[in-house]
């Protein structure tokens, strides 16, 4: 009896065919169940590379320190000191969400660095933004500055706002007399975004007087109405 290897496809494998016993019919056979299997192994591939593919797409980040956006794509909420690399994230922010219009803050204890600060809070002014502080929210220092340059000013229940003094190396603001060079940033950043020379002038002027660098002077309902914190 005479036999003879016959290779399927990829020749994976052999298979001994007894020629005159295996009619070639059934060889056939065999190699569409073949094609089948491979068809099926390979649909099934590439719909578990699909769902992989899906998984794996990554949300763009709403987190740009300590501004976050929320699902809005309108709102931001600021929870933090303001730091050297705030003025940063937030253009960044704007970048990736340039339809925000409100900036809810949580809490905003101060700025770490003063200059970034007011530069940060011009933009927020140019950009239009309105900003509310939330229900037990907290503004002081720095972050009382920020609040200020809200287009619209608002806040919720038992909110607290803060002013002081500010400091540089052992020097206060009260170290330098009224009209003094140092004083000038601070009393034009008031002017750019809204208020006049006497209001910018008396705001200020009340806030280095209201307390001490370490300390924190928080501001009566009286006093915010006469300085025109809300708008």
């Amino acid at each position: 009896m005479s036999f003879k290897v016959i290779c399927f496809g990829d020749c994976l494998y052999s298979k001994v065919v007894l020629e005159g016993i295996i009619p070639m019919r059934m060889i056939d056979m065999f190699m569409m169940k073949k094609f089948s299997l491979l068809m099926m192994i390979g649909l099934l591939a590439m719909i578990t590379a699909c769902k992989q593919t899906k998984d794996s797409v990554v949300e763009p980040t709403r987190q740009f320190g300590i501004f976050r956006v929320q699902s809005d794509d309108t709102t931001i909420e600021m929870n933090g000191e303001i730091t050297s690399n705030s003025l940063n994230n937030f253009n960044r922010l704007l970048a990736a969400y340039p339809k925000v219009n409100l900036i809810n803050i949580k809490e905003c204890g101060g700025s770490l660095d003063d200059d970034t600060n007011l530069q940060l809070s011009a933009l927020v002014h140019q950009k239009q933004l309105n900003i509310h502080l939330l229900d037990n929210g907290m503004i002081a220092s720095g972050g009382t500055d920020f609040f200020l340059a809200g287009i619209k000013r608002t806040r919720g229940t038992t909110t607290r706002i803060g002013v002081h003094s500010w400091s540089a190396g052992t020097q206060e603001a009260t170290d330098f007399p009224r009209g003094h060079v140092e004083h000038q940033k601070y009393i034009n950043y008031y002017v750019s975004i809204g208020f006049t020379q006497q209001q910018a002038e008396d705001f200020y002027y009340f806030t280095i007087n209201a307390a001490s660098a370490a300390n924190i002077h928080w501001m009566t309902d009286a006093e915010i109405t006469q300085y025109g914190i809300l708008k």
